[in-house]
């Protein structure tokens, strides 16, 4: 997980060298980790001349055990990560069925495995600091209680995988879009069924609510990016256009003006979803207008994986999941690749920053996860 120069030219970082931790390791990842300990770091400035001094080797930046964490403990593909609100856990899940609750701090420790569902969880999301909700390939999406360990509710009602779960900022909200080529609206207080169902026309593989909880972003297999007024949800109220391949994830940034779409086509935009945007030009197109960036270096592969994507807290860089193993940061503001960190044996499903700290996670196919610091 040692990082390499950037790519782009004039756009360096490094991580922090530091000793690795491991939850239940075994021979094969002790061998990694041997190989890892055995490397040197490289700096490489602007000016193209190699650093070899590393001058803030003891200077850290989080209140992680180590700059690099590694947790094992899956028997299967990782497919999602998410910290808690509070930042003091952390909750995975893949092609298990299982979800592992983690200590973010001291020796990141698996205090839990919640399971039930019947095959692969596509997607997970803390509601509270509490609850998570779940979407699975058995066409259910569940709310679990972390401090119980157990399951609180199971709604029924798609005909086919889930692949995705969201839970609105504010309220008892949740959303999920599954293969049925429906997003369906769920109440957390309630037992019964769907509250609301949202015909796509296509199969739904991603869902994320706006701040206000008014609208509901939706993507799919027909690579439009769908928007929906939760007041009338008879048909979108606005479709944009860009992706050339299925659409795997969305993420709002933390100031709600701004959502980020993780494609199958290797592409990773950032969209203005404000209400209204005037337009630059009286012949751009509505998804012109809105197509805010584009960031290159992302890849996804013939396994179809429903690859991640996030911000950091500050809405000031983002992250994707990728399929060439390697966790790639951007800065929003220029779209520069800030780092460039390999490690992964696979590919990596998954990317999650620390909503307090500048600590990133990844989930990984080859069945492991990283908690590693960045510089703030």
């Amino acid at each position: 997980t040692l990082p390499r120069r950037d790519r782009r030219e004039g756009s360096s970082k490094k991580m922090e060298e530091g000793a690795i931790v491991v939850s239940e390791p075994s021979k094969k990842r002790a061998r990694i980790i041997d190989d890892l300990q055995s490397s040197s770091i490289i700096v490489t400035d602007a000016s193209n001349e190699p650093n070899l001094n590393n001058d803030d080797e003891d200077e850290r930046y989080s209140g992680l055990k180590a700059p690099i964490m590694l947790l094992t403990g899956h028997q299967g593909a990782i497919y999602r990560i998410r910290f808690s609100p509070c930042g003091e856990f952390c909750a995975s899940g893949g092609a298990d069925r299982s979800i592992f609750l983690w200590e973010v701090y001291g020796d990141c420790c698996n205090y839990n495995v919640l399971t039930g569902h019947k095959n692969a969880i596509c997607d997970l999301t803390w509601c509270n600091d509490r609850t998570i909700a779940t979407a699975s390939a058995d066409k259910t999406v569940c709310l679990w209680d972390t401090h119980a360990g157990k399951r609180k509710r199971n709604f029924k009602g798609h005909r086919g995988f889930t692949n995705a779960v969201c839970a609105a900022k504010s309220g008892n909200s949740l959303a999920s879009g599954a293969d049925d080529a429906t997003a369906v609206l769920w109440d957390q207080r309630s037992r019964g069924g769907a509250v609301v169902t949202m015909h796509c026309g296509r199969a739904v593989t991603a869902v994320e609510f706006d701040q206000e909880v008014d609208r509901l972003f939706t993507g799919g297999i027909d690579d439009t990016l769908k928007v929906w007024d939760l007041r009338q949800t008879n048909a979108p109220i606005l479709q944009l256009y860009g992706h050339e391949n299925t659409i795997t994830d969305l993420a709002l940034s933390p100031d709600g003006k701004t959502l980020l779409s993780n494609g199958m086509d290797s592409k990773l935009f950032a969209w203005d979803i404000r209400p209204f945007v005037a337009p630059a030009s009286s012949s751009s197109s509505e998804s012109e207008n809105r197509r805010l960036a584009h960031f290159l270096g992302a890849k996804h592969d013939f396994h179809r994986n429903l690859l991640g994507c996030s911000w950091s807290s500050d809405g000031s860089k983002i992250s994707a999941g990728s399929s060439d193993c390697i966790v790639h940061i951007w800065d929003f503001a220029t779209a520069d690749e800030l780092y460039y960190l390999p490690g992964h044996q696979g590919s990596v499903n998954d990317v999650q920053f620390h909503p307090k700290e500048p600590i990133v996670a990844s989930a990984s196919s080859d069945l492991s996860i990283y908690f590693g610091e960045i510089a703030p």
